[in-house]
This record gives C-alpha cells, sequence and structure tokens, in this order.
C-alpha cells in the first residue's frame, strides 16, 4: 500500500485530538499509582500459602525440644540460653519454650514411659541375654547393664540399656550381686536371661560363683587366669586379695553349713560368662610377655619396642614433630593405649606399613630429624613378623565385640582357627617363634575349659554358617552332638508329658522324640547357611536360639559407659544420678519412648 501523505496524518491527528488526550490521562494515572506502589513499605497483596496457615502445637514443640535435648545429650539448661529461645521463637512465632525445670520433668517422664513398653517388649522374649561393668568417673561408680536378644521371626539382634545406676561404697561382690539383682527384678527378667557376660574382675567372678546357677558346670572357674592382673574396675576391686589367696591355698569347708546360711541364698544371679575379648588381651599382654624367657627375643623385641615408644612420644608432644613425620611418611603415627594391647597392635601395623609403602628411607629420615634411635634391619624385620603373628589375634578381637551379628556359637570356632593359624606360623617363624609359643600356652589356658564346653561347642554346630565344618576333632563334635540330641530328647518328652498350647509346641508334641533328633540329622545335612534354613527345623531352632542369645564378649556394656561419659562430662559432673541415668536410657533406647 502507498505511504500517508504528511497532510493526511495531520487531519488524523486533528480529527481524534479528544481521544489522544484521555489516553494521555489514562497513563500518567497508571503512573503515578505504581510509583506510589513502589514507595510504600506494606508489601503487596498476595494468597496466602497453604503452609504459611500451618499452626504447630505447643505439645509437638516441646516434644521435638525433648528430642534434641536427649539426642544431642545436651545438659538441661540449653533451653533457658537466649540463642535457643531466639531460634525457637524465630521458627515457630508465639511458642513458649520450657524450663529446665520443666525439661528434667519431661525426661523423667518419658523415662517411665520408656521402661513401660521395655518391659513389655521383654515380656514376650524367651531367651534374653545381659552384659554388665562397672564404670567410675567424676568420683562416682555406676554399674551398667544391657539386655540382648533375637527376634523369633525374623532373626534379627535386639538390644536395650536396662540400668546404668550408680554403686555407693565399695564394690564387693555382695554389693553387686545385689544391684544386679534389683535390675534382673525390676524388668522381670531374671528367670528368661540365659548368660550374663562380665570381664574378668574377681569381685564379679566370685558374685556369681556364690549367687549363680549351681544346677549346670560353670564354664569359667575362679582359678582359672586369676591373679594375673585382671581387675580393671579403678582400684574398687575389695576381693581381689581373697582371691589370691583362695587360688594359692585350697580350703575345703562344709557345704552343708554353707547351704544353711541365707547369706549366699539371698540372691539369685543367672549363669556366667567371661567376656573372651578381655581374656584375649590378657593372652596379648600377659601371657605374650613370657616369651621374653627366650633371651634372643627379649633383646630383639626390647630394644625395637623402645624405639617405637620414643617415636610415638615424641609425635604426640610436638607440632614440629608431627609435621616432620607427615612430610616423609605422608600418614600419622598412631600412639597405643595401656589399657587395649589391640591399639598397641594398630600403632604397630602403622609404622610397617609406612616401612612397607614409603621405604625404610622415609623412617630414618624421620628418626635422624626428630633425634631418636634409628631402627636397624633386624628390627624392622621383627615388626613386620610380629604385626603378622599378631594379626590373627587382632581380627579374632574385632569380631568378638561384634554385637549385632555375633553369637555365642562364634567364639568355639573363632578361639579354634585363632590356635589353628598360630599354629602355622609357628614353623616359619624367624624371630616371633618364643611368642607364638606363648599365645598358643595363653589360649589353651584362659580359654581351654570353654572349647571343651559342652553348651558352646553345642552352640557352634547350631550356627548354621559353622555346623560341623569349623573343626576336624571328631570327639569335640561328639561331645556337642550328644549335648543337642540329649537336650531335643528331653524337650520332646517333656512336651509329651505336659502337653501345650502353643502350635509350635504342638508340633513337637506330634513328633515325639524320635522326630525330633531326626530334625537335627536333617539340619546338618540340609545345604545353604542361612538362619531360614535353621527355622525349617522347629526343635533344632527353638535349641539354638537358647544357646546363641547370650555374647561372647562385654563390649556392648563398654560402648554404653562411652555414650555416658558423653554426657557426665567434666562440665556436668554435678548432674543429679538420677537424672543422668534418665536421660542416658532415653539416648539408648529411642525406639522404646
Amino acid at each position: 500500500s502507498a505511504k500517508s501523505s504528511p497532510n493526511s496524518l495531520t487531519k488524523s491527528l486533528k480529527k481524534h485530538s479528544t481521544r489522544l488526550e484521555r489516553y494521555a490521562q489514562l497513563t500518567s494515572a497508571a503512573l503515578k499509582r505504581r510509583s506510589s506502589a513502589e514507595g510504600s513499605l506494606a508489601p503487596p497483596s498476595k494468597q496466602t500459602k497453604l503452609w504459611e496457615t500451618r499452626r504447630v502445637s505447643q505439645a509437638s514443640v516441646d516434644k521435638v525440644v525433648l528430642e534434641f535435648v536427649v539426642q544431642g545429650l545436651h545438659p538441661p539448661p540449653i533451653v533457658q540460653q537466649q540463642g535457643f529461645i531466639d531460634l525457637l521463637q524465630h521458627l515457630q512465632p508465639n511458642t513458649n519454650v520450657m524450663t529446665r525445670n520443666t525439661l528434667v520433668n519431661k525426661v523423667t517422664k518419658a523415662s517411665v514411659e520408656m521402661k513401660t513398653k521395655l518391659k513389655a517388649a521383654l515380656s514376650e522374649i524367651e531367651f534374653i541375654a545381659t552384659t554388665t561393668d562397672c564404670w567410675t568417673a567424676h568420683r562416682r561408680s555406676f554399674i551398667g547393664v544391657t539386655a540382648h536378644w533375637f527376634n523369633p521371626q525374623t532373626m534379627q539382634r535386639s538390644c536395650a540399656a536396662l540400668a546404668c545406676k550408680q554403686l555407693k561404697g565399695s564394690h564387693t561382690f555382695s554389693a553387686l550381686a545385689g544391684a544386679l539383682n534389683d535390675i534382673h527384678t525390676e524388668f522381670n527378667v531374671r528367670e528368661k536371661i540365659v548368660r550374663t557376660t562380665t570381664d574378668n574382675g574377681s569381685n564379679f567372678l566370685k558374685a556369681f560363683r556364690v549367687y549363680g546357677q549351681m544346677d549346670e558346670k560353670n564354664d569359667n572357674p575362679a582359678s582359672v587366669g586369676e591373679g594375673d592382673g585382671e581387675e580393671d574396675d579403678g582400684g574398687q576391686n575389695d576381693d581381689y586379695d581373697e582371691e589370691e589367696e583362695s587360688v594359692e591355698g585350697v580350703e575345703f569347708v562344709d557345704a552343708g553349713a554353707l547351704l544353711d546360711k541365707d547369706d549366699y541364698l539371698e540372691y539369685q544371679l543367672p549363669k556366667h560368662h567371661r567376656c573372651a575379648c578381655h581374656l584375649l588381651n590378657l593372652v596379648s599382654t600377659v601371657d605374650a610377655s613370657k616369651a621374653e624367657v627366650n633371651p634372643l627375643y627379649k633383646r630383639v623385641s626390647r630394644s625395637t619396642f623402645a624405639k617405637c615408644s620414643s617415636l610415638w612420644t615424641k609425635s604426640s608432644r610436638s607440632i614440629t614433630a608431627s609435621e616432620v613425620i607427615e612430610e616423609h611418611c605422608k600418614l600419622q603415627l598412631i600412639r597405643p593405649v595401656a589399657t587395649r594391647w589391640n591399639s598397641f597392635f594398630s600403632a604397630v601395623e602403622r609404622i610397617v606399613r609406612i616401612t612397607r609403602e614409603q621405604g625404610e628411607g622415609a623412617l630414618a629420615a624421620v628418626c635422624s630429624e626428630l633425634d631418636t634411635p634409628k631402627f636397624t634391619p633386624v628390627e624392622l624385620g621383627f615388626l613386620a613378623e610380629y604385626v603378622k603373628t599378631m594379626s590373627p589375634v587382632a581380627r579374632a578381637l574385632d569380631v568378638l565385640q561384634g554385637e549385632t551379628s555375633v553369637q555365642m556359637g562364634w567364639l568355639v570356632p573363632t578361639i579354634t582357627l585363632l590356635k589353628t593359624k598360630l599354629q602355622h606360623l609357628h614353623s616359619a617363624s624367624r624371630f616371633c617363634e618364643p611368642l607364638i609359643a606363648a599365645l598358643l600356652s595363653g589360649l589353651e589356658k584362659r580359654f581351654g575349659e570353654m572349647l571343651a564346653d559342652p553348651e558352646l561347642i553345642a552352640a557352634a554346630i547350631l550356627v548354621p554358617k559353622f555346623r560341623t565344618c569349623w573343626t576336624s576333632d571328631e570327639n569335640i563334635l561328639k561331645v556337642g552332638l550328644d549335648y543337642i540330641r540329649g537336650h531335643l530328647e528331653c524337650r520332646s518328652e517333656y512336651h509329651i508329658t505336659e502337653g501345650s498350647q502353643s502350635s509350635e509346641e504342638d508340633s513337637l508334641k506330634k513328633t515325639g522324640p524320635l522326630e525330633t533328633t531326626q530334625q537335627l540329622d536333617t539340619y546338618l545335612g540340609c545345604p545353604g547357611d542361612t538362619v531360614e534354613v535353621l527355622k525349617s527345623f522347629p526343635a533344632v531352632f527353638q535349641l539354638s536360639l537358647k544357646l546363641n542369645t547370650a555374647l561372647p564378649a562385654s563390649a556392648a556394656c563398654e560402648r554404653l559407659f562411652s555414650v555416658a561419659g558423653l554426657i557426665f562430662r567434666p562440665r556436668r559432673a554435678s548432674i543429679g544420678s538420677k537424672n543422668f541415668e534418665n536421660q542416658l536410657l532415653l539416648r539408648l533406647n529411642k525406639g522404646y519412648w
């Protein structure tokens, strides 16, 4: 189309002049409204979102605060800190923050609720195992107890902390027995506990020897391994001298007169088991030191470990030394802890690893700069052989101190395999032959009774992973199999004579003694190593639950004390014993409140 001429455009503007003025007025009014809106302080109106109208109740806020304090191991006064109050009110305005006293009251109430639910859960379990130990901190002593059991349907290991009560006075065997008896009675589990695992303190040993079950042979005689520095209760073991005297000179007493006294019938404790990890720790320290009767081993080991100790001391006391070690070795040294042998093994293993990865020159350069004695080739060879020799012992410790996947049936196969590995190393050893002989002697001394215990052998056979493949000694297997067959026959005869209401016991009643014992033969020949295989044989499965519920070590109770140490810190040393126990048990038993 043709372009409009200037004359026609001028005529069009004159024709629509009124509309042009109206458009200018509307445009200026819109600009004024926009500028006034931008200059005002009030935010523009918008539709309220659904989550902005949601209001959290005061009860739910209090519950979250309680969980925050318990799970975070915080002291109760934290709720009165201004920073915590500002944070909570910023997230949820118009919320009341509880006071310290209110929080302590809620902790007490939650603790009562937790214990009620835990008692209800334990009432449905047939077999329970416990671990116990004593702990001292800030001039106060406590006794801790943990409970462990299997879910019969899923065969998953469950655990709970039962108590961490303050002990006043001397830790005599009767005081320990009374405290344990009260805890077992409080949770109604005294008749359900199959074994209690403790360390080798002589007060614990005497408590269970005097008040423990006497109907079966005890696999923990007091005469085995006592007097070797086994007390570890912070100097509170008042029965140690008495134990020494009973070991050195046997004293015969009238059993009838002993039973006539009410003192030894006052408490009832379950069967006792000595902590396997504590025994292995003694084998690795007390028994291993007897290898120094060999003068060559004594000279090489003492000179080598003295140089290692010099390095560890330098690295822990000087930042410059740590920097020198990291520069040359690309790794830091590990300093051992006096009470744990496996920390000493880890420290030596780190030196051997540095020598293997960075070469002997890196370690020599470190010794030169730190002005410590250098290692000779013979000493480096000794360290490498020491690590190779003690590595099976360290692995056995790691296995036995487990909690969720370990059963009592793991104990005998683990120690048997350890002895076999040490015997294989004996012939090829150059420096550590006396050490291996001392370790084997210590294992026989401290685990000999356990390795011959029919109940522990039967527990190993009733673990599908092991069955009868963990040893070639037919006599040992026969002892365990005879134990299993005897208990299966007794259990079948009991159900036939007494009768039963449960479906599981009805199946045993129908099968009879012969078919019940045949379940064992079928189980031993059935392929597969899972728990589902064991569930196919109800009588064998029930006996396996009873024998394998217990733990071979008391490491679970030491883990309880590790958490307790995070609460009972120096700045919280004035916390009340009951409040301390409540907060600790709530922290460890989260699933029951």
